[in-house]
């Protein structure tokens, strides 16, 4: 009797959980079971490092960098559909300026850069070109790195909701931008695609766009192919290359890094006596608290940086010249230069007029015009809903350049 009570109950519970096996099986529509999205493909390019900046918990992956690549140029990253509100990443970081403004982008003034309330950037922006190999933290001062107390600023991904709610750049929400991405049609299917459920989180549109960015790598450059033995070098570039390396010359190597490193940056921070008096709370020393980093900032990559003006963190130099000029004859010393600055003492490294071209030259090698116009890294013709980019564009839109 005992055993004929019990078995409705036990037939009840088999069935109910082989019901629930059975769902499971099958999946929801945001079963993580499904999930297996293909990874991406990156090819390290020959003498680049192999150590990557690639967190394990952000794998790139090839549904999550096209998916990056959407959200990158997509004005509606703002939260707004208003064509005068519309603003994404894409809007400053122009692929034929390497991932900068440059000096003649609509929005750039007097050195800065301004965002959807008018105000301006604090520090010219920097390129986003190479940065999976960047360990020593991002932004001028490298504040965004993994020791940075404030856990949503340690990552590349951090960067992301930064810019949607600073005022300097798109002065939303994030909550608004979720909300927006979520009633886009096309863009929930390509984010379950990606990282298994088609709910638009603000994590997973970091996640997306930081693997976008993390493609971005420039390794073709006439200098790269000359290391390669696939061409050579002119004699005024090859003379450039001496000064480039060497203390007695233009002794650029020690920040700018020498032919073995072909990142032609170290990725650290130097004060290179541009002034005598440091006020800026958002210098190198604003974050380390070490009296020799007053006015110090990142050294940037010299990759493709003829096409990155305007030059330095607040943007004081427009060209390429006047950056040479600066370094031969208008260094200024104070307690706080940097130790590598060896001519600080006599104004710079006083390089003659043919000298002056022979670096120019030498630095024009490091241009890679197929990285600036590679259709991989630049905006989608059509978006997931339809859209073009010259509708989601918006008017920070920066036409064919």
């Amino acid at each position: 009797m005992r055993i004929r009570k019990r078995f409705p109950v036990l037939i009840f519970l088999f069935l109910s959980i082989s019901a629930g096996l059975l769902f499971s099986c099958q999946g929801g529509d945001d079963d993580p079971e499904e999930h297996k999205p293909v990874p991406y493909d990156l090819h390290i390019p020959r003498y680049f490092p192999t150590k990557l900046n690639l967190p394990e918990e952000n794998p790139l992956t090839v549904e999550g960098v096209e998916l990056g690549r959407y959200l990158f140029y997509d004005g509606r990253l703002s939260g707004r559909t208003q064509f005068d509100s519309l603003m994404s990443c894409g809007s400053c970081h122009i692929q034929s300026r390497n991932f900068e403004p440059g000096n003649d982008h609509p929005v750039f003034t007097g050195g800065h850069t301004f965002g959807l309330s008018g105000t301006y950037t604090p520090h010219y922006p920097l390129p986003l070109v190479n940065l999976i190999w960047n360990q020593n933290g991002y932004l001028w001062n490298g504040s965004i790195h993994p020791s940075n107390p404030n856990p949503g600023m340690r990552r590349l991904e951090d960067l992301v909701w930064m810019g949607v709610t600073a005022p300097h750049e798109m002065n939303g929400d994030t909550n608004r931008t979720k909300a927006l991405i979520q009633q886009i049609p096309g863009y929930p299917e390509l984010y379950k695609r990606a990282f298994g459920s088609s709910s638009v989180s603000m994590e997973n549109t970091a996640r997306a766009i930081a693997q976008f960015v993390r493609t971005l790598i420039s390794a073709n450059s006439k200098f790269d192919r000359y290391m390669r033995g696939e061409v050579q070098l002119t004699q005024q570039e090859i003379n450039g290359f001496i000064l480039f390396t060497t203390e007695e010359g233009a002794d650029c190597f020690h920040c700018h890094g020498s032919s073995g490193n072909p990142l032609f940056t170290t990725n650290l921070f130097y004060n290179n006596g541009k002034d005598t008096e440091f006020n800026d709370p958002r210098d190198r020393f604003s974050i380390s608290g070490f009296e020799n980093d007053r006015g110090a900032y990142k050294a940037t990559t010299l990759r493709n940086i003829a096409v990155t003006g305007p030059f330095m963190h607040d943007g004081r130099f427009e060209t390429l010249d006047e950056v040479i000029d600066f370094y031969s004859h208008h260094v200024q010393m104070s307690p706080w230069v940097n130790p590598l600055m060896h001519h600080v003492a006599n104004g710079g490294v006083q390089l003659t007029p043919v000298e002056k071209a022979e670096l120019k030259a030498f630095i024009l090698t490091l241009q890679d015009d197929e990285f600036l116009t590679d259709p991989r890294f630049g905006p989608p013709a059509v978006f997931p809903d339809g859209s073009t980019y010259e509708q989601v564009a918006g008017r920070f839109l920066h036409g064919n350049r």
